[in-house]
């Protein structure tokens, strides 16, 4: 219990920095918010009035604590950029609600890619004696970390959309109208996402997994008559994971927090373009509440690599 508290209360504490952050970065950047919503033609009443209902007129420390408290009662604020319609503001709620499950979905089917194909691939690279296979191994994972994210896109667009036009370019689907349909189409963006780093992470097991062979405890258990299958799978594979699972976490932290180059590329509207979007057109409550969140899921998934280590390895919770 001590450890999860201490865990909540180091969240609680790098959100509220990273809040103070963000909101003192965007009061000190330049330019006008008020002439970005209503352009250099509108009269100085009514810019007057858009910056008494924004707040802005509000001394800095008391519209960051009214920021904090609407926040922790689930009200987002407004888009500066986005509206229903010419009168009424978008809800930050509701549009990154409605941009969240493109992001959240593409990282899951990432993320079941990397760890069904790069886990099996690390052992069996781990295992082979074949120096042709060691080298051609080495070479294409090499390769696939090397290409570019954008460029990797492209490829899987050219061959799986135009050559065998398994799916159709830019013809996007949404997911409250087809969701069958919209995980189809995630899934080469996901596939993109997932080939560097299902190579990075084949490679970081399989080194991992050398190095404990080599261990004196490999040689114990063969000593004890132990099968190839048992240790390799009962000892080295699990001891060869605790590094790997820290690896895997920066990854799937990266992924949830938004691919920003393949949403671009394959034209998702995720939080990823959502966040680029917001930035250009310097709408801040946006950029504020997506750094919070990009902030949030980077501490969750440590955390949640930290319990893991605990199952894997029970003696870590006695240090």
């Amino acid at each position: 219990m001590k450890y999860l508290a201490k865990k909540i209360i180091t969240l609680i504490m790098t959100l509220f920095l990273v809040s103070v952050a963000a909101f003192v970065a965007f009061q000190i950047i330049p330019g006008d918010v008020v002439t970005s919503i209503l352009g250099t033609e509108a009269t100085p009443e009514r810019e007057e009035q858009l910056r008494e209902e924004l707040g802005l007129n509000d001394p800095p420390v008391k519209r960051y604590v009214s920021w904090v408290g609407d926040v922790l009662k689930g009200d987002l604020g407004v888009s500066y950029r986005y509206s229903k319609n010419m009168n009424e503001m978008m809800p930050v709620t509701e549009l990154i609600g409605d941009k969240l499950p493109v992001t959240l979905w593409l990282a899951a089917i990432a993320v079941i890619l990397i760890i069904v194909a790069a886990i099996p691939l690390g052992v069996f690279w781990a295992k082979s004696k074949s120096h042709a296979m060691d080298a051609f191994m080495g070479v294409f994972t090499q390769a696939a970390m090397a290409i570019p994210s954008f460029f990797l896109g492209i490829i899987v667009t050219y061959l799986f959309g135009i050559v065998f036009k398994v799916f159709a370019p830019g013809g996007y689907v949404s997911y409250q109208d087809n969701f069958p349909g919209f995980l189809g189409y995630l899934f080469f963006p996901a596939l993109s996402v997932a080939i560097p780093k299902i190579a990075m992470t084949a490679r970081f097991l399989r080194n991992s997994m050398l190095t404990e062979m080599k261990a004196d405890y490999v040689r114990t258990a063969y000593s004890k008559g132990c099968s190839d299958r048992r240790v390799m799978y009962g000892h080295v594979l699990r001891n060869a994971m605790m590094p790997v699972i820290t690896f895997l976490g920066m990854i799937i932290a990266e992924i949830v927090a938004g691919s920003i180059v393949v949403e671009q590329v394959f034209g998702l509207p995720g939080i990823g373009r959502l966040l680029i979007s917001s930035i250009s057109t310097r709408d801040f409550p946006v950029v504020e509440i997506l750094i919070l969140y990009i902030t949030f899921v980077v501490i969750f998934v440590y955390f949640l690599v930290d319990i893991l280590y605990r199952v894997i390895d029970p003696r870590i919770s006695n240090r």
